[in-house]
């Protein structure tokens, strides 16, 4: 799926870009502090398994559909089962910074907004990590589930949590791979206006699928990612400009408001009659 490419929206465009090492600097910084704040979460095995079998019991108590279901249909190629396994490990980082660069070319106001909104929710999961951890579906023997990044490849993990020194085994809840997609594709809907923008929701959609049917997280776990995104779209508004997607005046009513405008500015009044009802 191609970006659009229509010109930069006037709006959009006469917001000033943010300077470029600063901004380099500063989600770098953000992504290495979430990476260390992570790491403190580590070594908590009883109570992310403690947790797990609380999460696994409380989706099966509201019914909610098996994560089996995604993966056993996942499992009959091992070409699927690979792509996404492929799709998990290689898309989630490299689509955020596709999306951020993009909005910063293009459009700066919603480059900031998107920004700010990443950060908010990405320092809301960190302090989730820390005061739940929880292990993946993928460990929990009652769930049946197979760890697919094990047994076909690739996979971002090591064998072993205990000795996993790159990464967080025990930080499923929520999941980042499903919150940052799903506002890759909003941030795309209000940066563009595009009739074909709504695709961008497929995004979301497939990495929800990748992430149950690899047993890397539960439903819950998207979820929450979910809720706190929308409680930080509730919070930090997007710019609205002319040239905004989300604006609430279609593009064909306001040429036309603008054309009446010309218009009566070009017309020709009326001479006032001197001594008129008189």
């Amino acid at each position: 799926m191609e970006l659009p490419t229509e010109p930069a929206q006037k709006g959009s465009a006469a917001k000033p870009r943010p300077p470029l090492v600063r901004e380099v600097l500063l989600v770098a910084g953000l992504f290495l502090v979430y990476k260390l704040g992570r790491q403190l979460a580590t070594g908590h095995t009883a109570e992310a398994f403690a947790n797990a079998h609380r999460v696994w019991d409380l989706e099966r108590f509201l019914h909610l559909p098996g994560e089996s279901s995604v993966q056993s249909a996942m499992l009959h190629g091992d070409l699927l089962v690979h792509l996404a396994n492929t799709y998990y490990a290689t898309v989630h980082f490299p689509a955020t910074v596709a999306f951020l660069s993009w909005l910063y070319l293009r459009r700066p106001g919603h480059y900031l907004w998107a920004r700010r909104v990443l950060a908010a929710v990405t320092a809301a999961a960190l302090v989730t990590h820390l005061t739940f951890p929880l292990a993946p579906p993928r460990m929990l023997a009652a769930t049946g589930l197979v760890d697919t990044g094990q047994v076909y490849g690739p996979t971002v993990y090591g064998a072993s949590p205990g000795t996993d020194s790159l990464s967080n085994q025990f930080a499923a809840m929520p999941s980042l791979h499903f919150g940052w997609a799903l506002m890759i594709a909003v941030g795309l809907i209000a940066a563009t206006r595009s009739r074909w923008r709504w695709l961008w929701l497929l995004h979301p959609l497939v990495t929800l699928l990748v992430i149950v049917g690899t047993a890397n997280h539960y439903w819950f776990d998207a979820i929450v990612a979910g809720a706190l995104l929308g409680i930080a779209l509730a919070v930090l508004r997007p710019p609205r400009d002319d040239g905004a997607a989300g604006s609430l005046v279609p593009q064909k009513q306001k040429q036309k408001q603008k054309q009446e405008q010309e218009q009566a500015a070009g017309a020709p009044q009326a001479p006032e009659l001197v001594g008129a009802g008189r």
